[in-house]
């Protein structure tokens, strides 16, 4: 599964999702992850992304050029059949995310996350690619970069190739046959059962 992540702040996203478990599931191409600065493709010479709101008001709005040019070459990448558009999520205080959420998106074989800042992002823009609105919680961040990293984590835990290159070779057998008064079961008493269902997780719901 292949994950874009349009963001200010790419840096921040990377160095997040390159380590523990997601990191190794992108290390063993199970995982495409890609965070693609919008900055790149403003079309001003300070690469500023930012301007005031149509009609007055206060706070700033990111451009609506800047974050379609990014979607089109995220789209341009991708590598989807031909006339299917890459779902884009954007990060917006709207329906939080659950699991029912990241159930749906795993399904896909990509998804596009939008980071946000300042008041928004110009609405022409967000109608244009904009297929998912979902918020982190009932709480104010000030970015759209966390909530990004969560989804990914989230719905990279669905992928049952992940789930079994990732956790199962990490499962080992304790070293020490007891620890704080707990032992590891006899296998002749007929526990063994309840042990693996204790220190196993469940991999994908059938």
């Amino acid at each position: 599964m292949r994950f874009d992540i349009m963001t200010l702040f790419p840096e921040m996203v990377m160095n997040g999702l390159e380590t523990s478990i997601i990191g190794r599931a992108v290390k063993n191409k199970i995982l495409e992850i890609e965070a693609w600065n919008i900055r790149d493709y403003a079309f001003n010479k300070h690469s500023s992304v930012d301007d005031y709101p149509y009609g007055g008001g206060a706070g700033m709005l990111m451009q609506a050029e800047p974050v379609y040019q990014t979607y089109l070459a995220i789209q341009e990448k991708a590598a989807l059949p031909e006339g299917k558009r890459p779902r884009v999520i954007y990060l917006f205080p709207r329906k939080p995310f659950n699991q029912k959420m990241a159930e749906d998106f795993a399904k896909e074989d990509e998804l596009v996350l939008l980071c946000g800042h300042y008041e928004g992002i110009d609405e022409r823009v967000l109608e244009e690619i904009v297929t998912d609105y979902v918020s982190a919680g009932d709480y104010v961040l000030t970015g759209g970069e966390l909530p990004a990293m969560m989804i990914v984590d989230a719905v990279s835990r669905l992928i049952p190739v992940f789930c079994i290159m990732m956790y199962l070779p990490n499962l080992r057998v304790f070293r020490t046959i007891s620890w704080n008064i707990r032992s590891i079961p006899d296998r002749r008493s007929g526990t063994t059962g309840r042990f693996h269902q204790s220190f196993y997780p469940v991999i994908m719901p059938m």
